[in-house]
């Protein structure tokens, strides 16, 4: 397996997405440790990732406080030996649909005041400890306003945009290391729990929403929360040994705007016609 004897730390598995980054890395061979603000939110994780045969731990700890992170990592070194594999999918409480014009600079500050405490911790923290190896991958995830402009997405944009900026930068420092540092953009996995609770709550809306966010993208479709973990698997391995202070764009096209292109070209045939 591709991650045999490997140990991953995934920050927020408890949301939808990190916990199918877990099981996948799990899958791969990968010991995985479950971190949340809350450890209950983390069992269900936890007994499918055993119901397989993985190899699987859950930890309390809030991935915006030093100490917090700090101590689990010494815990798993204590136990485990290396932490090889660290993965930031904490939510960053962003606010969007509101024209920045008429936002308030808290609702704006928050996910990029958020984004770059959470990264900033644990990805330091996983830094130190893997340049004692001269090994380890540090994965972060950011979104489609990474890589293009993006109309009403509040702070959300700023920090992808910030987020990724951090990466590169830490992954320069970390490099002579052995360390690798990479992030992966998505556009947004329909099947992840916050499209399904948009779904259920807004209806025929936000059916509508997302599936124009699937006319944006060049292949015509979304990525699925499997594409994501399959992409943090191959980062993680061997495979990508040499893949470091990049991001790898999961978005099915949408940041090279192709759509635009295609839509304002059909338009001037028809105007001309």
């Amino acid at each position: 397996m591709l991650l045999e004897g490997k140990n991953a730390i995934i920050y927020g598995a408890g949301g939808s997405l990190g916990g199918a980054v877990a099981r996948a890395l799990a899958a791969a061979g990968a010991q995985v440790f479950l971190t949340g603000h809350h450890a209950d939110g983390l069992n269900t994780t936890a007994i499918e990732i055993e119901s397989a045969g993985g190899k699987v731990s859950i930890h309390q700890v809030d991935a915006r406080d030093e100490k917090s992170v700090n101590d689990h990592i010494q815990t798993v070194i204590q136990t485990a030996g290396s932490v090889d594999i660290s993965f930031n999918a904490i939510g960053w409480q962003d606010t969007q649909d509101v024209p920045l014009t008429e936002m308030t600079l808290e609702d704006f500050l928050r996910p990029i005041n958020i984004a770059m405490q959470t990264q900033f911790i644990t990805a330091t923290a996983a830094g130190r400890v893997m340049k004692k190896h001269n090994s380890g991958v540090i994965l972060s995830l950011t979104a489609t306003p990474g890589g293009i402009g993006y109309a009403n997405v509040g702070g959300f944009g700023p920090a992808c945009n910030a987020v990724e900026g951090f990466s590169r930068n830490l992954a320069a420092e970390l490099g002579p290391y052995g360390v690798r540092v990479v992030n992966i953009r998505s556009g947004g996995s329909p099947d992840s729990r916050i499209f399904k609770e948009a779904i259920e709550a807004g209806g025929e809306q936000v059916k509508e929403f997302i599936s124009k966010m699937e006319n944006d993208t060049m292949l015509k479709q979304l990525p699925l929360m499997e594409d994501i973990a399959n992409t943090a698997v191959f980062l993680a391995s061997g495979m990508a040994g040499k893949i470091t202070g990049i991001t790898i764009d999961v978005t099915a096209g949408t940041t090279s705007a192709l759509n635009y292109k295609v839509t304002n070209i059909a338009f001037l045939k028809k105007d001309h016609e």
